[in-house]
């Protein structure tokens, strides 16, 4: 254990307190965070109904035809002059 010397006694060993040495090391890691965000786009279309009442008018033209009662004498006037008298209308 110890090495002998020749006529030399040897005493025990005196022991001292340990002297205590710390050496540090370094490991880097990367953590990642994420933070995710989303943006949604709402588009919005608007409808205004409009309301649209059309008009037309019309016109109608009637006629009417209604046959004359048969006149006495030749022709279409009584003695064939209007009015049925020669020389004209009767005055009075």
């Amino acid at each position: 254990m110890f090495p002998h010397h020749c006529g030399a006694k040897v005493l025990p060993a005196v022991v001292h307190p340990t002297k205590c040495c710390v050496t540090h090391s370094q490991e880097t890691f990367i953590q990642p965070h994420i933070y995710p965000s989303h943006t949604t786009h709402v588009n919005h279309q608007v409808i205004q109904h409009q309301n649209y009442f059309p008009h037309t008018d019309s016109f109608v033209n009637e006629v009417n035809q209604v046959a004359a009662p048969p006149m006495a004498g030749p022709g279409f006037f009584p003695g064939g002059y209007p009015g049925g008298f020669p020389g004209g209308f009767p005055r009075g």
